[in-house]
């Protein structure tokens, strides 16, 4: 975190600790010999250290405690002063808060105006949500009124504001690469905003090739009015990329809430993103990501068919064959049919919603989506909420801030866990087929262990047969004896592309596309073309044990002969010792050699600042 000038980092720190209940005093400022230019600095808390032993027998009250809160900072060649080193714990109760509304901190004195923090500038209210008035049109703020009351600005009650800043002021003072931004109307109210971690920003590099979209706390009228950018990691968990809060279900709102993720993630495209059904977000994400696959949740269609023809006559026949349409069919005449004889066999031509849901099946039937890929995310799944267990409905937002960091731990407790997992153990084999070996080595066990059901059910594909051949391409038929009931099987077929020259292997059921490995189909034109590895162009990096270790950007690239371009300097750097971060916690001995790197490379960047 950086500021233009010494008394830009004074302030904010000042203000936060105004609002935290505590004073502040310069422990240490340092001072360029020949210019007397200050150039670095250490704030901390007033109880920080202890009296003189000379002074001890004053009848002054004894006020310090060797509190270690404390912010160190120093300028650098760009001029700014930037953070260096943040203690935000006290060991002493705190006082009482300075209960002054935002704004008439900011606009207490003009002078102060201009050198205040972006932060109070950019949070135009109060901590009752309303400027200081406990009253707007007649309508108390603490009231549970919609969003839509007010639908160009967030609805925020009482202390929801004071949270807010809580929050942003902690994040930017201890996560050097925490983003925010913030929408305001024309009346200077937080309309919409947006924020990514410093982990969601490395996890955008790693696992934002899809990425879903989740409106659901919007649309289903939560307290808070969240809206979460979601991914799926190398061991099949959902990983969070980026959180908004938006004042309503409106164009302006997700086309702004779009664009600013956009620019958090220095323009990196989603090949894939998935949202709910919704004509607006069709619109939107058509605007913001042209060039990317658009495609609509099919298991959040799903939950809402008991809602939507739950009251007609024959429910359970309808929806068992809407079911059957939308995930067993495999070509689109073979969908399109099961839908006709839906409709027919019910008398269902003139319900609305069917007939829009057909009219929109290019957006959410499996059938149509096979070109495009959805790397674990299948059309039929969306990834967990990373917040589940988190919030419910009635859950305030000063309560979700509260609640946010508990959440990310547990997910990157998870992640570290699954990564130790994966490295130090090698799952039990089941078959003796060499793909299954392959791929133990490789994968990270929760992928395997997805793929190796594959392999197992090879053994229920009994017949392998040549149908067709057109140049380098030779059509093979699959059959399979697939289970059609609780203790039925039928036999099912499935047609597979094969391409000798180019290692070409693309199954009916696109298991590859959708999921990110091969299907038992495909393995089985494998096995019998005599083929005993699978191609690497089959094998996804993004699946591999050490998938971060070997992972490199696009956006990595940096001009060496580009003097001026710091915030790539900056992204770069904060990659780079994330991964080390992340190595260094597997184990004690990781853990010493990464904290020894780290302290012989800030020794070596000294001795260069030494030297000029």
């Amino acid at each position: 975190m950086e500021f233009e000038s010494y008394d830009d980092a004074y302030n904010y720190y000042n203000c936060y600790a105004r609002e935290s209940g505590f004073r502040v005093r310069v422990k240490n400022s340092w001072f360029k010999r020949n210019s007397r230019e200050k150039y670095g600095a250490v704030l901390c808390c007033s109880s920080q250290g202890f009296k003189r032993i000379k002074d001890v027998n004053r009848l002054r009250k004894e006020t310090r405690t060797g509190c270690p809160a404390m912010v160190r900072m120093r300028l650098v060649d760009s001029r700014r002063w930037r953070i260096l080193e943040v203690t935000l714990d006290h060991n002493h109760l705190l006082g009482v808060k300075v209960h002054k509304s935002i704004k008439k901190m900011v606009q207490s004195d003009s002078d102060a105006e201009g050198r205040t923090i972006k932060l109070y500038k950019a949070l135009v209210i109060d901590s009752r949500g309303n400027n200081g008035n406990s009253h707007s049109h007649g309508r108390e703020i603490g009231s549970s009124s919609s969003v839509h009351d007010h639908p160009d600005q967030l609805n925020l009650k009482k202390g929801d504001a004071q949270a807010i800043y809580n929050y942003l002021f902690r994040m930017q003072l201890t996560n050097p690469n925490f983003f925010y931004l913030m929408d305001l109307n024309d009346e200077g109210r937080l309309r919409n905003m947006i924020w990514l971690d410093a982990r969601c920003r490395a996890a955008v590099g790693y696992f934002s090739d899809v990425i879903y979209f989740d409106t659901s706390y919007l649309s289903n009228k939560y307290e808070i009015p969240l809206v979460t950018f979601t991914g799926m990691n190398h061991h099949y968990q959902s990983v969070l990329l980026g959180c908004g809060l938006l004042s309503g279900e409106t164009s302006e709102s997700y086309l702004w809430v779009l664009r600013s993720w956009l620019v958090s993630t220095s323009g990196r495209v989603p090949q894939t993103i998935i949202t709910d059904r919704c004509k607006i977000l069709q619109r939107v994400v058509s605007e913001v990501f042209p060039k990317s696959h658009h495609r609509f949740s099919l298991s959040n269609i799903m939950k809402k068919v008991p809602e939507k023809l739950g009251g007609l006559k024959n429910y359970d026949a309808i929806r068992k064959v809407m079911v059957k349409a939308a995930y067993e069919t495999l070509k689109p005449f073979d969908f399109e049919n099961a839908w006709a004889f839906m409709i027919q066999r019910f008398g269902l031509g003139e319900h609305e919603w069917l007939r829009a849901l057909y009219d929109d099946r290019a957006w959410w039937a499996p059938v149509y989506l096979k070109d495009a890929s959805f790397a674990g995310m299948a059309p039929g799944d969306t990834p967990q909420p990373v917040f589940y267990k988190y919030i419910h409905k009635q859950t305030p937002l000063k309560e979700f801030l509260d609640k946010y960091e508990l959440a990310l731990q547990k997910k990157h407790k998870e992640e570290a866990n699954a990564d130790v997992e994966s490295r130090n153990s090698s799952p039990t084999l089941k078959t003796r087929c060499f793909f299954e070996l392959q791929l133990s080595k490789v994968y990270t066990h929760e992928i395997f262990k997805k793929f190796q059901l594959e392999v197992e059910e090879m053994y229920s594909c009994f017949s392998t047969t040549q149908l067709h051949v057109d140049g380098a391409i030779t059509i093979f038929l699959v059959k399979e004896r697939v289970l059609a009931g609780e203790n039925r099987r039928e036999i099912k077929d499935f047609e597979v592309l094969y391409n000798r020259g180019a290692a070409d292997v693309r199954c009916i059921c696109s298991c590859f596309n959708f999921n990110g490995y091969l299907c038992r189909h495909a393995l089985c034109v494998l096995n019998f073309n005599g083929v005993e590895e699978i191609p690497s162009k089959y094998i996804l990096s993004r699946w591999k044990k050490d998938y971060k270790r070997l992972y490199v950007s696009d956006h990595d690239g940096i001009n060496s002969n580009d003097g001026t371009d710091t915030v790539e300097w900056f992204n770069q750097l904060y990659r780079s010792a994330l991964q080390v971060v992340e190595e260094g916690v597997i184990s004690l001995d990781h853990y010493k050699v990464a904290l020894q790197a780290f302290e012989e490379s800030l020794s070596r960047v000294h001795n260069i600042e030494d030297k000029t």
